[in-house]
């Protein structure tokens, strides 16, 4: 059998597993599964849409929100799309277009509301459920040429808007005025959007792992940190990058390095054939020992794709194996207080080797603008 593309290889593969395990058929709702598993890429918000795979009869459907559908034409390969109106309850049209489904059906029990869950069983009573979002996160773990392709052009997007947004950068200019600037650069260079909400952080507050832009405008003297990403063609970016405004401190150029020597071990780490946690614990050690350990709290990386979290994490009590085909993040960090942070985040891919590739190539030694 001569399979049509990608996405019909990615269904068959699902589908050698659904009868492995004497699933009967799959529910897929995740968006970014559905656009794993069709090519159609779509956020419904709270609208119901599904890719259900009846294993016993072979039959393939894909239900849409009414007004995506013309758009689901377009860009699946799936032959069946069924749309769903604002006024129609979504399981009494899954259930008219497939009558009966089988007794065990998989879904993803991290995507499944409550409420839709309810709704399944009131129109099919004797199914049962069972997860298979552990076989979709490893079948998506595993990245192909063509997806490294992708992930490769967002990233060189991300890296020409950093490039060019560094140079915007002025005293008495605002963190949110700054966001702004990059985000119009990421349309201008050609991302579809931003993969997550830009991170523009200045002085005491580049200490916020996870902070938001503000009207704290940029002094002399400053951390700023910048942590963004874009996605193009369905793939995300992300990378971080800290800068110095003006002149930066001894104290600051000693943070600075401790962090990218940290990153550097992360990176060297990287192996097929060897656990994920030694990344994590190899970049965590360089920081441990040169009496910042207290101030690095969250894991050193994760996965990267579709979407911009995903499979797998790397953190320091992960034994699971690396592989050749994973792409994920080295980003630890110094995060003090009252005072400021680096971060210094790379994308790394695991190639067929079982190397070490730094897709990320935006320099790393400090600079101050």
């Amino acid at each position: 059998m001569i399979l049509s593309n990608i996405y019909e290889t990615r269904r068959e593969h699902l589908k050698t597993y659904l009868a492995q395990q004497n699933i009967g058929a799959v529910m897929i709702t995740a968006p970014a599964n559905v656009y794993y598993y069709t090519g159609f890429n779509s956020d419904p918000h709270e609208r119901f849409m599904s890719l259900i795979i009846n294993a016993s009869t072979d039959e393939t459907y894909l239900f849409v929100p009414a007004l995506d559908k013309e758009a689901a034409v377009q860009e699946s390969d799936i032959t069946t799309i069924i749309s769903i109106s604002d006024e129609e309850v979504p399981f009494e049209v899954v259930s008219k277009s497939f009558g009966k489904l089988s007794k065990t059906v998989g879904i993803e029990a991290k995507n499944l509301s409550y409420d839709r869950y309810i709704s399944l069983l009131a129109h099919f009573p004797h199914v049962e459920v069972v997860d298979v979002q552990p076989f979709i996160n490893k079948q998506r773990m595993k990245k192909t040429k063509e997806e490294i392709e992708k992930l490769s052009e967002a990233i060189r997007i991300i890296e020409k808007v950093l490039e060019e947004g560094t140079k915007k950068v002025k005293v008495g200019m605002s963190e949110s005025e700054l966001t702004g600037e990059l985000e119009f650069l990421m349309r201008k260079f050609g991302a579809d959007g931003p993969s997550f909400s830009t991170i523009v952080l200045t002085g005491e507050k580049a200490a916020l792992p996870h902070g938001s832009p503000g009207e704290r405008t940029i002094q002399q003297g400053d951390y700023l940190l910048i942590d963004f990403g874009v996605v193009k063609d369905g793939y995300c970016s992300d990378i971080t990058r800290t800068f110095i405004i003006g002149e930066a401190s001894e104290k600051q150029k000693e943070i600075y390095n401790i962090v990218l020597q940290s990153n550097e071990a992360g990176i060297q780490a990287v192996q097929a054939g060897v656990s994920l946690k030694s990344f994590d614990i190899a970049a965590r050690n360089v920081i441990h020992q040169n009496g910042y350990g207290d101030y690095f709290n969250n894991r050193v990386g994760h996965g990267l794709g579709i979407e911009v979290h995903e499979e797998p994490s790397i953190h320091q009590n992960n034994e699971q194996l690396a592989e050749a085909g994973l792409v994920f993040t080295i980003e630890p960090g110094i995060y003090i207080p009252n005072v400021g942070g680096v971060r210094i985040e790379d994308i790394v891919y695991i190639n067929e080797d079982g190397n070490a590739e730094v897709l990320t190539t935006f320099p790393k030694q400090l600079q101050v603008l």
